[in-house]
This record gives structure tokens, sequence and C-alpha cells, in this order.
């Protein structure tokens, strides 16, 4: 690895801890520069999970004050969440990427949509300060599952899915959405270690130049987010899910 190609990847590791902690998305940042260095793909995606995990666990510690009172609810989401990214990952090193590939830039359309226009589909599907206790602790349940298995097998913008479908059944401001959000990607960050040091095509160089850089990101990231009024942090995830989609699209990745 050059002294430049060192540069760039500790320059793109800082940007997408950001864009991770904000609103997620950071991994098309990075998961196309490994593969314009030269890794395989499933080489380059397992890199790349592996790299951002420790920025996911940053912008998690960074919105401490986003999470207060939200205890019981991670510790009952964690074991479905961790489940769904196993799942995610066993897909990933045990199928081709094609087909899922096909599907990626729509499902990111739909967490776009999702957002954008929560309030009407709200109206539709109700409203999470009416609905009964046991009804929504089941719609998170299966909310978290989903992602997890998305951020298993591909990680990417998995960030968006998780604010999008989060903030159609929680009661929550989104900024403590976003604080629920760093952290559940966290636990799938762990997850995919784990798992993907074991039985992923690993490039450990990579990972121990990228992920430096997604720390740092992720604390100013989750700051940053702390900051941005509630319109202004919706519209710029829906921003980066279309962009990500669109990306997607375009390459074929």
């Amino acid at each position: 690895m050059t002294p430049a190609e060192v540069l760039i990847l500790v320059g793109g590791g800082l940007v997408a801890g950001a864009v991770n902690a904000i609103a997620g998305g950071g991994s098309l940042i990075t998961f196309p520069l490994l593969v314009a260095l030269g890794l395989p793909g499933v080489a380059a995606n397992v890199s790349n999970a592996l790299s951002v995990a420790p920025g996911y666990a940053a912008g998690a510690l960074g919105s401490r004050p986003e999470l207060a009172g939200q205890g019981h609810r991670i510790r009952t989401i964690i074991p479905t969440i961790m489940v769904g990214t196993l799942c995610g990952s066993a897909i990933l090193l045990l199928t081709p990427r094609s087909v899922f590939d096909l599907v990626v830039p729509f499902l990111l359309l739909a967490a776009a949509g999702m957002l954008a226009f929560q309030d009407r589909l709200r109206a539709l599907a109700g409203n999470p300060k009416t609905d009964p206790p046991r009804r929504t602790a089941l719609l998170v349940q299966v909310a978290v599952f989903g992602c997890g298995v998305y951020g298993g097998y591909f990680n990417a913008a998995m960030g968006v899915l998780l604010v999008a479908a989060l903030a159609l059944v929680l009661d929550e401001t989104l900024q403590r959405l976003n604080a629920l959000k760093n952290v559940f990607s966290a636990v799938v960050g762990v997850t995919t270690v784990l798992t993907y040091s074991v039985f992923g095509p690993v490039n450990w160089a990579v990972v121990a130049v990228l992920a430096p850089g997604t720390v740092v990101g992720g604390f100013v990231g989750a700051r940053l987010a702390r900051r941005l009024p509630a319109p202004v942090l919706r519209w710029t995830i829906v921003v980066f899910a279309v962009v990500v989609a669109v990306i997607l699209l375009i390459t074929g990745s």
C-alpha cells in the first residue's frame, strides 16, 4: 500500500464515519474506494464492514445524551438485530450477490420515501403515540430484524433504513431515533466483525488504516447531528439515501 493510498483511506474513513453518525450511507464512500484500490468485491465488502464498525461505536458513544431513558428498549432489541445480522452475513458468504445487488437501490429509495413522507404514512399505519405497547414492540422487532439482515449483507446506508423504519413505529424525536440508529449500527458492526473475522476474506492492512478515521469521524458526526434541526436532519438523511440509490443503480454495485 503506497503512502498516497494510505492518505486516501484515512480521509475516506473520516468522511464515512461522520456521514454514518449523521445519516448513514458512509459505506458508499469507503466500499467503492476499496474496490477502486483493487480489492475484489466480497473482500472489499467484508473489509469495509470491519473498518466502519469502530466508527459506529464512536457515534453511539457521542449520542449518549439522546439515549437517556432508552436503556430497556435497547436491551430488548439488541438480540433481534444480532440474529438478523447473522442471517445477512450468512447470505453474503454463502450466496451470489447479484440478486441482492439488484434489489438494494430500490430498498434505499423505499427507505427515503418512508422517511420523507413519514407523517402521511403514520396517518395510514396509525400514530405510534396511540398504538398499544405490544403492537409497537412487535413492529420494532420486525423492523430491526429486517435492517439487521440488510446490514449483515451489504451494510451501506443501513442507517437510513434504520431511521426510516424506527420513525414509523416509535413516537420519538428524530435526534433520539438517530441515537438509537447509532447504537444498533454499532451492534451490527460488532456482529459482522466477529463473523467476518472468522469466515470472511478480510484485508487486515486496509482495516488497520481505515478504521481509526471512522472513529474520529463518528465522534464528530454524532455531535453535529445533535445540533441539526429535525427537518434538516430528516432531509439530509433522505438526500443521502437517494444519492446512494442512484449511484448503486448506475454502477450496479
